[in-house]
């Protein structure tokens, strides 16, 4: 039975799932905004941060929530491996080179964690657990936690590209790299750095999805696919799109089920993105030329 307090909570548990969906596209469109690069093994760098999360709060008892820091800095020390040896090598050639690149990636990711931590489902322990229950409308305390967590680091991600020297020249090499080296912008150093951070942010999003969720070696395809069906809904290239774009998928998702049942979660949330692209092909956020 359809009633106003459980379409609330489907909208609410709907923006947190968006929350997690929101920093791995912002992450991804960081990175193609920035560098043009597509990397279709992002969403293995969420399923990489899950892990992490998971070792270091089982190994070494540490809050679940800490662990999101070890995560992210973790996954960062990763994409900076992953943009000096691999993708520098085949960045501004053709197109195929990158995507072929990141699909290897891919296999290798999925190889590596069944060999370090076998290819069991597993979930990150939180201390927060039970529902958070106001009236008939109930919501866990971990998918609060998400939003409140996901709101933080996107603070402290305007406040980089708004406030500092380094998020100035990610901007300007965003818009003309050329005329960025031109007027003295080490290019190599910011694409590292903007490959550092859009990987820590995957990287965050799966030790939020690892909190939420069950997780396996091969969680980080799905993920991928929902995070370039977002950028393009928020258009790409756009931070705000990302965000705006996570939100709607999120919600979409969650009201699907709400209605329709769990077989509509996928299918009604990409039939947003094809309406999006029919009334504007460019995305929310998107400009004409993009």
């Amino acid at each position: 039975m359809i009633t106003v307090s459980g379409l609330i909570e489907a909208l609410l548990w709907g923006v947190a799932d968006g929350c997690i969906y929101i920093l791995l596209a912002t992450g991804l469109n960081l990175i193609f905004g920035v560098m043009k690069l597509v990397n279709f093994a992002h969403g293995q760098l969420l399923m990489i941060g899950a892990y992490i999360a998971f070792t270091v709060t089982t190994a070494l008892g540490l809050n679940a929530y800490l662990a999101i820091l070890v995560a992210m800095g973790a996954v960062a020390v990763i994409g900076v491996g992953l943009e000096r040896f691999t993708f520098r090598r085949v960045l501004g050639t053709d197109k195929l080179n990158e995507i072929f690149v990141s699909l290897g990636l891919i296999y290798v990711f999925e190889n590596a964690a069944v060999l370090l931590w076998g290819n069991t489902t597993h979930q990150i322990a939180s201390p927060f657990q039970g529902l958070l229950s106001l009236g008939q409308i109930s919501i866990d305390y971990n998918r609060l936690l998400a939003i409140l967590v996901v709101i933080v680091i996107l603070i402290a991600l305007f406040l980089l590209l708004k406030k500092t020297k380094i998020g100035l020249a990610m901007r300007a090499t965003s818009q003309k790299s050329n005329a960025s080296m031109l007027m003295g912008v080490n290019i190599e150093k910011v694409y590292i750095l903007t490959f550092a951070l859009g990987a820590a942010l995957a990287g965050a999003a799966g030790a939020l999805y690892g909190i939420i969720f069950n997780f396996n070696p091969t969680i980080g395809a799905l993920p991928t696919i929902k995070a370039f069906a977002i950028i393009i809904i928020g258009g790409l290239g756009s931070i705000p799109g990302a965000v705006v774009g996570g939100l709607l998928y999120g919600i979409a998702e969650n009201t699907a089920v709400y209605f329709l049942g769990g077989i509509w979660r996928d299918a009604i949330a990409f039939t947003l993105l094809i309406i999006v692209l029919v009334i504007r092909p460019t995305g929310i956020f998107g400009e004409k030329g993009e």
